[in-house]
């Protein structure tokens, strides 16, 4: 939600007073929905929750040929502020990203290893593909049109996509030396045998257990202490 927010007040800020179709239409341009995972029509609920909140303003209304009327935003003195408080925030605060991997390695034993490894090398592949896109399409920006700090967005994309590669190889390596034993039967986990009992349940075993004493006093000696003090 506070990308969503940040995202909204950023771009009412650059084209003030703006419609939001046009709002919309600018941040789906960018790939929005993608990367920072915001839905169109969260676009149209920032917009009226920032004007609920007073982060944004109405300005007038206006209408173009047959097109239905449309509200124009600018941002409040309290939207400029609420902006600013975004935009460090996210800056300077690191938040692991979501990744949907995670969830699939959670469960790693229920696959072969050799289906685990095909499975790797085709993300290797996939992510080189997606490195080469991003290449290209880091090329069409040219300014005006584009701002040119918009780059960042592409080699920050490319470079979280390459990490992947590396950590990828490795875990194939791993998988073909035998580690990971679980990983061994397809689409199953394999069940561990009966746990040899470590040293401590075999000592409990061994040891008697708590000497009983009397509500009156410590337990009577044995024969031995009853010998000896004769």
């Amino acid at each position: 939600m506070s990308s969503t927010r940040l995202l909204v007040l950023g771009a009412v800020r650059i084209f003030q007073p703006v419609h939001g179709y046009d709002v919309r239409r600018e941040l789906l341009s960018w790939k929005v929905d993608l990367w920072a995972n915001v839905a169109p029509g969260s676009i149209y609920n920032a917009l009226k929750t920032l004007t609920k909140e007073r982060f944004l303003k109405i300005v007038g209304t206006g209408q173009i040929g047959g097109r239905p009327e449309r509200t124009q935003y600018s941002l409040t003195p309290d939207g400029e502020k609420e902006y600013q408080a975004l935009l460090r925030d996210t800056l300077w605060r690191v938040i692991p990203p979501v990744d949907q991997l995670m969830p699939a390695l959670c469960f790693m034993p229920s696959l072969s290893r050799q289906e685990l490894a095909a499975a790797l090398e085709h993300r290797i592949g996939q992510v080189e593909g997606a490195l080469k896109h991003i290449a290209f399409a880091r090329l069409e920006i040219r300014p005006p049109e584009t701002p040119e700090h918009v780059k960042e967005l592409y080699d920050l994309q490319a470079a979280r996509l390459a990490a992947e590669i590396p950590w990828a190889r490795t875990l194939i390596e791993r998988l073909a030396r035998g580690e990971y034993e679980d990983c061994k039967t397809a689409g199953r986990l394999v069940k561990a045998g009966p746990r040899a009992p470590g040293r401590r349940e075999v000592a409990e075993k061994r040891s008697p257990g708590p000497i009983r004493r009397s509500a009156r006093g410590p337990a009577r000696p044995g024969r031995r202490a009853s010998k000896k003090s004769s």
